[in-house]
């Protein structure tokens, strides 16, 4: 069972549990019957772990504020070649 959330005009929101899959686009209100639109809402994230929620944040940040780069990597920071695979088949083929 997921827990959706549609909010009210008038009331605000209300909390409805159903069937993953199952939720409408709308549903009334349970104080004025009126129809209250579904709002999407980002799934519990506070039972992630902290470096998943710093790398949503920081990418979240990045659509209006791009970090720039302004200086070349470090000369120490090279990119190592991977090395063969233990299985003496493998060590014939090219590398990347």
């Amino acid at each position: 069972m997921a827990t959706y959330l549609y909010r009210c005009t008038s009331h605000g929101e209300t909390e409805v549990v159903r069937p993953i899959g199952s939720a409408p686009p709308t549903w009334s209100c349970p104080v004025c019957q009126s129809e209250c639109a579904r709002v999407f809402v980002p799934p519990m994230l506070s039972l992630a772990p902290s470096r998943l929620v710093a790398a949503i944040d920081r990418a979240e940040r990045s659509a209006d504020a791009p970090e720039v780069v302004t200086s070349l990597p470090t000369q120490g920071a090279r990119r190592r070649t991977p090395m063969a695979p233990p299985n003496p088949a493998y060590q014939r083929l090219p590398r990347p």
